[in-house]
Protein backbone atom coordinates (compact mmCIF):
# COMPACT_ATOMS: atom_id res chain seq x y z
CA UNK A 1 0.00 0.00 0.00
CA UNK A 2 1.46 3.63 -0.38
CA UNK A 3 2.66 5.76 2.27
CA UNK A 4 0.84 9.07 3.26
CA UNK A 5 2.12 12.00 5.45
CA UNK A 6 -1.14 14.08 6.58
CA UNK A 7 -0.40 17.33 8.79
CA UNK A 8 -4.10 18.52 10.17
CA UNK A 9 -4.52 21.72 11.80
CA UNK A 10 -7.52 22.33 14.09
CA UNK A 11 -9.36 25.55 15.59
CA UNK A 12 -7.32 27.17 18.41
CA UNK A 13 -10.33 27.04 20.93
CA UNK A 14 -9.95 23.18 21.24
CA UNK A 15 -8.60 21.88 24.26
CA UNK A 16 -5.46 19.57 23.99
CA UNK A 17 -7.57 15.99 24.59
CA UNK A 18 -9.81 17.54 21.88
CA UNK A 19 -7.39 18.33 19.39
CA UNK A 20 -5.75 14.53 20.57
CA UNK A 21 -9.20 12.89 19.84
CA UNK A 22 -9.36 14.17 16.34
CA UNK A 23 -6.44 12.57 15.66
CA UNK A 24 -7.62 9.41 17.23
CA UNK A 25 -11.04 9.60 15.32
CA UNK A 26 -9.36 10.24 11.71
CA UNK A 27 -6.81 7.37 12.41
CA UNK A 28 -10.13 4.82 12.95
CA UNK A 29 -11.25 6.23 9.81
CA UNK A 30 -8.41 5.48 8.09
CA UNK A 31 -8.00 1.74 10.01
CA UNK A 32 -11.70 1.26 9.25
CA UNK A 33 -11.08 1.60 5.34
CA UNK A 34 -8.13 -1.03 5.06
CA UNK A 35 -4.94 1.00 6.15
CA UNK A 36 -3.04 1.98 9.65
CA UNK A 37 -1.62 5.11 10.88
CA UNK A 38 1.69 3.98 11.91
CA UNK A 39 3.05 6.87 14.10
CA UNK A 40 0.97 9.91 14.83
CA UNK A 41 2.46 13.42 16.84
CA UNK A 42 0.60 16.26 18.58
CA UNK A 43 2.85 19.22 17.60
CA UNK A 44 1.06 21.63 19.88
CA UNK A 45 -0.44 25.20 19.40
CA UNK A 46 1.23 27.31 16.81
CA UNK A 47 0.79 30.48 15.21
CA UNK A 48 -0.74 30.42 11.56
CA UNK A 49 0.77 32.48 9.08
CA UNK A 50 -2.33 34.26 7.56
CA UNK A 51 -5.68 33.93 9.37
CA UNK A 52 -8.07 31.13 8.53
CA UNK A 53 -11.49 31.56 9.47
CA UNK A 54 -10.97 34.39 11.58
CA UNK A 55 -8.34 32.11 13.79
CA UNK A 56 -4.53 33.77 14.37
CA UNK A 57 -3.86 29.73 15.89
CA UNK A 58 -4.08 26.41 15.21
CA UNK A 59 -3.69 22.63 16.66
CA UNK A 60 -1.07 21.15 14.33
CA UNK A 61 -1.08 16.96 14.13
CA UNK A 62 0.50 15.03 11.89
CA UNK A 63 0.32 11.33 11.12
CA UNK A 64 2.16 8.94 8.85
CA UNK A 65 0.07 6.41 7.23
CA UNK A 66 0.00 2.98 5.13
CA UNK A 67 -3.36 3.14 3.31
CA UNK A 68 -5.01 2.49 0.12
CA UNK A 69 -6.26 5.67 -1.65
CA UNK A 70 -9.81 4.89 -1.31
CA UNK A 71 -8.82 5.33 3.00
CA UNK A 72 -7.07 8.56 2.76
CA UNK A 73 -9.93 9.79 0.25
CA UNK A 74 -12.66 9.15 2.85
CA UNK A 75 -10.54 11.11 5.77
CA UNK A 76 -10.08 13.82 3.88
CA UNK A 77 -13.59 14.00 2.72
CA UNK A 78 -14.43 14.20 6.37
CA UNK A 79 -12.16 16.07 7.71
CA UNK A 80 -13.84 18.53 4.96
CA UNK A 81 -16.86 17.61 6.61
CA UNK A 82 -16.00 18.26 10.35
CA UNK A 83 -16.35 22.10 11.41
CA UNK A 84 -13.09 21.65 14.17
CA UNK A 85 -10.53 20.91 11.26
CA UNK A 86 -9.59 24.47 9.40
CA UNK A 87 -6.75 22.47 6.81
CA UNK A 88 -5.31 19.00 6.07
CA UNK A 89 -2.62 18.49 3.81
CA UNK A 90 -1.80 14.71 2.53
CA UNK A 91 1.28 14.17 1.35
CA UNK A 92 2.52 10.47 -0.44
CA UNK A 93 5.66 9.53 0.16
CA UNK A 94 8.31 6.64 -0.95
CA UNK A 95 9.10 5.97 2.41
CA UNK A 96 9.00 7.14 6.12
CA UNK A 97 11.51 8.72 7.80
CA UNK A 98 12.18 6.96 11.04
CA UNK A 99 12.73 8.98 14.86
CA UNK A 100 10.31 11.76 15.03
CA UNK A 101 9.68 14.86 12.58
CA UNK A 102 11.79 17.62 12.22
CA UNK A 103 8.99 19.83 14.20
CA UNK A 104 9.61 17.59 17.05
CA UNK A 105 13.42 17.44 17.10
CA UNK A 106 15.59 20.00 19.08
CA UNK A 107 16.64 22.59 17.16
CA UNK A 108 20.39 21.10 18.01
CA UNK A 109 19.56 17.83 17.10
CA UNK A 110 18.99 18.95 13.16
CA UNK A 111 20.96 18.07 11.08
CA UNK A 112 22.87 21.21 9.61
CA UNK A 113 23.23 21.47 5.67
CA UNK A 114 26.76 22.57 4.40
CA UNK A 115 26.21 26.14 3.36
CA UNK A 116 29.17 25.54 0.93
CA UNK A 117 31.80 28.34 0.54
CA UNK A 118 30.41 32.05 1.16
CA UNK A 119 31.44 35.12 -0.67
CA UNK A 120 33.95 37.26 0.79
CA UNK A 121 32.49 40.37 1.47
CA UNK A 122 33.78 43.46 -0.58
CA UNK A 123 34.76 46.66 1.05
CA UNK A 124 32.39 49.54 0.61
CA UNK A 125 34.88 51.29 -1.77
CA UNK A 126 34.93 48.65 -3.87
CA UNK A 127 31.07 48.46 -5.03
CA UNK A 128 31.11 52.39 -5.80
Amino acid sequence: MPLYEHVMIARQDLSNTQAEGLIEHFSTVIADNGGKVLENEYWGVRTLAYKINKNRKGHYAFLRSDAPSAAVQEMERLARLHDDVMRVLTVRVDEHKEGPSVQMQKRDERERGDRGERRERRDRDDRN
